[in-house]
């Protein structure tokens, strides 16, 4: 019957970074058990770690690798590899959104926010080609 049931002890400890609903706290645990932990140091690196992926998500959206006309079987097996990356890292951002941290969800708003500034606004691009595309939307083609 014991095997069945958890103690008090136990039940605290498996609930203690269980959240369901947003809370602000360094406290927590995003994509791996114990990480960060309770450490102040670890929640800013993994803060600063979900930055840089999701600003790292906007420039394989907007990368330059292969033009948007080219037919070449390798550039299509490039930009399917590229998808595939680019996919993998949405999950993992999802996954750490789940954990309801509110620092999470500023994070990777911001990550997008300047990823899309530096990599799909073309802000710091100077074109004088007048036939240049000039759409700012993100691609939402299907």
């Amino acid at each position: 019957m014991m095997d069945h049931q958890m103690t008090n002890s136990t039940a605290m400890s498996a609930k203690r970074y269980t959240h369901m609903t947003f809370f602000w706290g360094k406290n927590s645990e995003i994509l791996f058990k114990q990480w960060p932990g309770t450490k102040t140091g670890m929640y800013v690196l993994a803060l600063i770690i979900l930055f840089l992926v999701t600003a790292l998500m906007e420039w394989l959206t907007h990368c330059p690798f292969i033009k948007p006309r080219s037919n070449s079987v390798v550039a299509r097996f490039v930009r399917t590899f590229l998808h595939t990356i680019h996919i993998g890292l949405a999950y993992l951002v999802m996954l750490a959104l789940m954990s309801f941290n509110v620092g999470v969800l500023i994070v990777v708003v911001a990550g997008h926010a300047v990823g899309f500034l530096l990599f799909g606004s073309r802000i710091f691009k100077r074109t004088q080609d007048p036939t240049a595309e000039t759409d700012l939307s993100p691609p939402l083609k299907c």
